[in-house]
């Protein structure tokens, strides 16, 4: 059974990861899935050295880096308009 928990986490991980990059724009999507790909493939990786948890991981770290880049840049715009 402990075993079966660690599968699913390393996919569960990449699946997250992979939802937080396609929806980068909706911070309301990107920003909780970015975040739980991180930890649950940090806690797969940790446990199991799994490959697709790693992957996962960054799939999640590069989720939330464009969600920050976007809402930055949007946000610069909106300032360098206003002047």
């Amino acid at each position: 059974m402990e075993n079966n928990n660690k599968n699913v986490m390393h996919i569960a991980s990449l699946v997250l990861g992979i939802i937080s990059i396609l929806t980068a724009i909706f911070w309301y999507i990107a920003l909780p899935t970015g975040i739980l790909a991180i930890i649950f493939g940090a806690k797969s990786a940790k446990k199991t050295g799994s490959k697709i948890g790693k992957a996962g991981m960054i799939t999640g770290i590069i989720g939330l880096s464009l969600f920050a880049f976007i809402y930055i840049g949007l946000t610069f715009i909106l300032i360098v308009a206003n002047m």
